[in-house]
């Protein structure tokens, strides 16, 4: 792992510990909350909570910031930084969904590891609800609920026809950007301060940003080995082509919720997913994270939302149903 990346600052409280992982490489995650042992553990106090972060040209788990704070008080809270991000591994290889999905199984088994008895509530943001569906999928066993925040697929421009396991990365656009130096100057263009204001004002929907977000995605925009993982993210690789087949066979309870501001807000394509008694969605007057501009409103949705699992109003659907 580069040394330099390692020595980055740690952004949440807690732990911050890495798995070696055959697939995945060396993943970085943080962990806060009460321990086995602590007598705040109870049924149903004690599932883990994973959070995961979205992409974009400079995330880190210091995005799901004031969920973790939050959570950890009540539960053991878990957030990663995926691969080429955070102080997770940015070696030179292949930036894909497939490796996304494989650094989310691998931190499922060291919760699970962790904590034997307990299924794990699972948050993602943005784009990583694909990941954290496509993980779900291959271990239906360890999650008890997803929570998407604004994720991506429900858009009219979404691709929905690929086979499964393909994503939409365009070779050609791969190549040009990647040439030596085009790809470096790209990111530094992306990743000046005036633009990463920019992106993030269009996250929000408004010209008030978080500031320590935004100082921390410049602080690790400048770290060695940063723009490896984002140009494959500009050149498609990390998009699903079928996400919306994968969506619609998730049987698990399902939270989305999105915000009504800024350029996250189309949801209009949902080819009657949503409406399966297993998803739930809360529409928040927000940006696109609204955990940052209404923390306590939508910590107490989410509550909500796993209450009802826990008082067995929101079940899984069966799983021989059709998807």
């Amino acid at each position: 792992m580069n040394q330099i990346v390692s020595s980055l600052p740690h952004v949440l409280s807690g732990q911050r510990l890495e798995i070696q992982d055959a697939k995945a490489g060396v993943i970085s995650y943080y962990v806060d909350g009460p321990t086995k042992s602590s007598e705040d553990l109870t049924a149903g106090s004690a599932a883990p909570l994973l959070l995961i972060h979205s992409i974009n040209a400079a995330p880190s788990a210091h995005e799901v910031k004031p969920l973790y704070d939050a959570c950890k008080a009540s539960r053991p809270t878990y957030a990663l930084d995926l691969p080429g991000f955070g102080h997770s591994e940015r070696s030179e290889r292949t930036y894909c969904q497939r490796l996304m999905v494989d650094a989310i199984l691998a931190i499922l088994h060291q919760i699970k590891a962790d904590h034997p008895d307990q299924t794990i509530d699972a948050l993602s943001v943005s784009l990583s609800g694909e990941f954290l569906a496509k993980a779900a999928l291959e271990a239906p066993d360890s999650i008890r609920s997803l929570a998407m925040v604004s994720p991506t697929g429900f858009a009219r421009i979404t691709k929905t026809h690929g086979p499964p396991e393909a994503n939409i990365g365009r070779p050609g656009v791969y190549r040009t950007i990647s040439r030596p130096r085009v790809g470096r100057n790209i990111y530094k263009l992306l990743t000046v301060r005036p633009s990463i204001r920019f992106f993030l004002k269009k996250t929000f929907g408004r010209k008030e940003i978080d500031e320590e977000m935004f100082e921390h995605a410049c602080r690790l925009s400048r770290t060695p080995d940063a723009h490896r993982a984002p140009l494959y993210f500009i050149a498609g690789y990390l998009f699903s082509a079928d996400i919306r087949t994968v969506f619609r066979a998730l049987r698990l309870p399902v939270w989305l919720s999105h915000g009504v501001r800024g350029d996250f807000i189309d949801f209009s394509c949902t080819d009657g997913i949503t409406e399966q008694p297993n998803w739930h969605t809360t529409v928040f007057d927000s940006g696109a994270l609204p955990y940052f501009e209404m923390p306590e409103r939508f910590i107490k949705a989410y509550e909500d939302f796993l209450g009802q699992i826990e008082s067995g109003q929101t079940t899984s659907q069966p799983t021989d149903q059709s998807p």
